[in-house]
Parts: structure tokens; sequence; C-alpha cells
């Protein structure tokens, strides 16, 4: 018998360990693993996984700080320190850097006020803040992006709205710029995020689905996390933007059991 941590044991979980990878690297048994997750290590597990790609996928960072309720943010913020050790905002701010960091740290660590209530004023002098930053292409101006990350989502919106009807065009589109620039793209998702989810899971998965072999990560992300919340809802936002259905857009860019399971969670079981 070898004795514990001898070379063949140690070779014998580095094997095992690369057959792991290997299977949940599979699009069904990876979309199956993230379902089985309580909601919060999930989250958690996709945030750390955003974080350690060779560019950090600042979207799902985004989707889960500014989608998620305050409580929610903070319970995988929880889960995310239980499960790796480390902070969600310390693993963050080591894998980015500039205005990049400077946005999405002060977006994990925030804790929105979950009200209803508006500042009407607040809103009018806040939209001329963003409006100024804006036109002087000042987009990692300080009041800027706190105002993105400190505002409640009611407040915001309100915020965004009074912009819209100053200047007869809203912020998302103002931010559009320059597609090569992750800061201001990042900007952009964070907006869109904040004035409608459900539209913008809807555009999520239809760029999921349009690309060449299909974006697995991001088509199964939202449709996994979605499907105990609002993917009815998201559903209906994809069908009204795009004339087909989800259900009949994932049947046709996927197959085998990933698109089996993914059906079921859409609502079709008749095709497991």
């Amino acid at each position: 018998m070898q004795p514990k941590g001898s070379k063949s044991e140690k070779l014998m979980r580095g094997s095992m360990k690369r057959i792991l990878s290997s299977a949940l690297s599979l699009s069904f048994p990876r979309a199956v693993y993230r379902w089985i997750l309580d909601p919060v290590d999930r989250d958690a597990v996709l945030a750390h996984v955003a974080i350690k790609k060779s560019e950090v996928d600042f979207k799902v960072l985004i989707e889960i700080s500014c989608i998620y309720s305050p409580e929610e943010l903070l319970g995988v913020r929880r889960a995310y320190q239980n499960r790796y050790k480390h902070s969600l905002e310390e693993d963050l701010a080591s894998h980015t850097s500039g205005d990049l960091r400077k946005l999405l740290v002060a977006l994990v660590s925030g804790y929105r006020y979950n009200g209803v209530e508006v500042n009407a004023r607040l809103a009018d002098s806040e939209a001329d803040i963003v409006h100024k930053a804006i036109k002087d292409n000042c987009f990692n101006n300080d009041e800027l992006i706190r105002i993105l990350t400190t505002r409640s989502k009611p407040q915001l919106n309100a915020t965004f709205n009074r912009y819209r009807e100053d200047h007869k065009t809203s912020i998302s589109k103002d931010l559009l710029g320059d597609s090569g620039n992750s800061f201001q793209k990042a900007l952009h998702t964070t907006v869109r995020c904040i004035t409608d989810p459900h539209k913008y899971y809807a555009k999520v998965l239809r760029d999921g689905v349009k690309k060449m072999g299909t974006d697995e990560d991001s088509v199964t992300r939202v449709i996994v996390t979605r499907a105990e919340k609002d993917l009815k809802e998201i559903k209906e936002v994809y069908y009204k933007k795009n004339s087909i259905s989800l259900d009949d857009a994932i049947a046709k860019d996927t197959s085998g059991d990933y698109k089996d399971f993914l059906l079921a969670l859409l609502g079709k079981p008749d095709h497991c």
C-alpha cells in the first residue's frame, strides 16, 4: 500500500482532476452542475469563472451587481468568500486595473437602498452631471461612477428618464460609442441591466444563439440562473424582439442532452 501523499497517489489525484475538469467542460454536465448548486453558490462559481478568464467577463459581474437585489448580492459575496477563501472584491481587484477596476469593485461592494422612493430634484441634477460627463467624453468621471454604483434602481431610472426627456436620447445610446473600449462597454452594460433586465437578458440570449457554434456559456448562464425567477418574462421579450420563440431558437442551435436540458428549463419537458 502506498503511503498517503506518495508520488503515485498524487499522480492519480491529478489524473482524476483532469478527467473531472474535462467532463465538466462539456455543455450538458456543466449546465447540470450549475443547476444543482444553491443559487448563491452557483453565482459565486459564475463570478469566479468570469474573474479568472484571460480577460475578465465584466458582464457576469455587472449582472449580479445590478440586477440582483442588495440581499442577493450580499449572499453571493458571502458564498464566494466561503468557497474560495478570498473576498469577491479582493479577487476582482487583483484581476482588473484602471477605470474598469474602479467601476466593478464599486458595483460588487455596494449595498443599494432597496426602497421605491424617488427624489425628483436629485434625478434632475444628476441627469445633468451624467450628461456633462458623457458629452465631454469623461466616462471615468468620479461622479458618474458614484451615481451608477450607489443610487437605488428607482432613483437611477428616474435620472435616466430625466436624461431622455431633456436630451431626446437615452443614456444607453449615448454610451455606445467606441465598441473597442471595455470600460465604456461596461458602463453601457450597467445602464442596460438597471433599466430593463428582461430586455438585457433577451439580447444576451439572442447574441448567444446567433454566434457560430453558439455561445453556450452565456446561454446556459441566463437560462439556468433565471429559470426559477423571471425566465417567462425574458421569453416574452425575446419573442417580441426576434419574432421567434426562445424554445425554437434553442432547439435549432443546440443538440443532444444539452438541448433537452435547456428546453426542460424553458418549460418543454416533453423534449426530454
